[in-house]
């Protein structure tokens, strides 16, 4: 039997600070119950994603200040398209159908909050972004 929708929900971590109140807006409702568990589940592969994206653009991010980088995040995140659709896919991609008809009816509003954690997670992961190191060949 396919238990896809349960599946899904299991694996996602819990996030006691994600609180959910009666008088919240159906957009913070959506993103303390569903999209900060996946975006805590997807961390891994988030950091991963942005050093391949750090080495697509010839390591530039490595030369850079802690302030720069943090710009250079937020700057990947909200105006290179091809970026921000890899990351809203890598979120999407473990909504249940439920969730996906929930987030297609203010899929704007989403993306901006989605986008938003995306940066905090990459952010507050900054000092794991260092050059990676080179073997040299000992002779």
């Amino acid at each position: 039997m396919n238990d896809r929708p349960n599946d899904i929900k299991r694996i996602r971590p819990e996030i006691p600070s994600a609180r959910v109140y009666d008088q919240m807006s159906s957009e913070e409702r959506f993103q303390n119950e569903t999209i900060r568990p996946i975006m805590k589940l997807q961390s891994p592969l988030l950091i991963e994603v942005f050093r391949n994206y750090i080495a697509k653009h010839k390591n530039v991010f490595y030369g850079l200040s802690i302030e720069k980088r943090i710009d250079y995040m937020e700057n990947a995140i909200q105006k290179d398209m091809k970026f921000r659709n890899s990351l809203k896919g890598i979120i999407i991609g473990q909504f249940t159908v439920e969730e996906y008809l929930t987030y297609i009816q203010n899929s704007s509003a989403l993306n901006k909050r989605m986008m938003n954690i995306a940066k905090e997670r990459l952010v507050s992961n900054v000092q794991v972004f260092e050059r990676p190191l080179t073997l040299t060949k000992v002779s």
